[in-house]
C-alpha cells in the first residue's frame, strides 16, 4: 500500500466508524460465530418488556437449540479451550510477557472449562424435553404458525407480566450460559490473536494464500463505513478470494469496485 493510499484510508476512517466483516475458515468457527450471534440476540430481546420482544428472544433460543443439538458443540468448545490454554501456557516462559495479565486470561479459561464440564453432557436436556418449547418449535416451521389460535398456551404466556416472562427466559438462557460464555471468550481470544496489516485490492479483487502450518480460523476485513463498499469472501483455511462490491441500494445489483480498495486485513488463529 502506498503512502497516499494509507493516508486516504486513514482520513476515511477518521471521518466515521469502520465496519468489520468476518469470515470463518472452518466449520467449528462458523458454529461458534452463529451461536454467539444468536445468544447476544436472545439476551437483547429478552430485555424488551413486550410480548414482541419475547417472541424475538424465543426465535433466537430455538435457533440456538437447533445448532447446539446438531453435533457435539460442547466437546468442540472444550477442545478449543484446551488448545488456547496450551498456547497461553507456552508464553509463561517467554521474556517480556505480562505475567499478571497472562495468569488472569488462563484463570478465566480454566473457570469457563470447569463450568462447562460441571454442566455435564446433558445440560441441554431440560430444554430438549420441554413440551412447551417443542410445540413452539414445531409450529415455527410454518409461516405465521405461532399465532394465538395455533398456540393459545404460548399466547397466554406472552401476556403474563413482563417480569415473569423475563425470569423464565433467563432460566432457559442460564442453561446455555456455560457454553455461550466460553464461546464468547474463545472468539475474543481468536480475534486478539490476529495481526492487522494494511492491504490494497487492485481493481476490487484480493487473493490470500495461507501458510498450511498455521491453523488460521478467522478472517477479518475492516473498511470505513463511508466507503460504500462491502467484501464478498469465498474460500477455506488454505486460500481465500475477496471481491469488494459497491453498494448500489436495495433495488440495484451490486457491482465490483473498479478502483483500488485499501483495507485492513487480520488473519486470526
Amino acid at each position: 500500500m502506498t503512502q497516499r493510499e494509507v493516508q486516504d484510508y486513514a482520513s476515511a476512517t477518521e471521518e466515521g466508524e469502520s465496519l468489520i466483516f468476518e469470515q470463518p475458515l472452518n466449520e467449528r468457527m462458523r458454529t461458534f460465530l452463529r451461536l454467539d450471534f444468536l445468544y447476544s440476540q436472545a439476551l437483547y430481546h429478552n430485555e424488551s418488556a413486550s410480548p414482541w420482544g419475547s417472541r424475538a428472544a424465543m426465535s433466537s433460543l430455538l435457533d440456538i437449540l437447533a445448532i447446539a443439538t446438531r453435533g457435539d458443540v460442547r466437546s468442540d468448545v472444550l477442545k478449543e479451550l484446551e488448545r488456547q490454554l496450551t498456547i497461553l501456557n507456552e508464553y509463561q516462559s517467554k521474556a517480556g510477557v505480562d505475567t499478571a495479565r497472562l495468569k488472569t486470561l488462563m484463570a478465566n479459561l480454566l473457570r469457563l472449562r470447569t463450568d462447562l464440564l460441571n454442566a455435564g453432557s446433558a445440560f441441554l436436556q431440560p430444554l430438549r424435553d420441554s413440551e412447551f418449547l417443542n410445540a413452539i418449535k414445531h409450529r415455527s416451521a410454518i409461516p405465521g404458525g405461532t399465532c394465538e389460535f395455533d398456540l393459545p398456551d404460548y399466547f397466554y404466556w406472552l401476556n403474563r407480566p413482563a417480569e415473569e416472562r423475563m425470569r423464565t427466559f433467563s432460566e432457559w438462557l442460564g442453561m446455555l450460559r456455560p457454553l455461550c460464555d466460553a464461546i464468547a471468550e474463545l472468539l475474543w481470544l481468536t480475534r486478539q490473536n490476529g495481526r492487522t496489516r494494511e492491504e490494497i485490492a487492485r481493481a476490487g479483487a484480493f487473493h490470500i494464500t495461507f501458510d498450511r502450518d498455521t491453523p488460521y480460523q478467522l478472517l477479518r476485513i475492516s473498511l470505513p463505513a463511508s466507503a460504500g463498499l462491502y467484501p464478498e469472501i469465498s474460500g477455506s483455511h488454505y486460500r481465500c478470494s475477496v471481491r469488494f462490491l459497491t453498494w448500489n441500494g436495495i433495488s440495484a445489483r451490486p457491482t465490483q469496485a473498479e478502483g483500488d480498495v485499501p483495507f485492513l486485513l487480520s488473519c486470526c488463529t
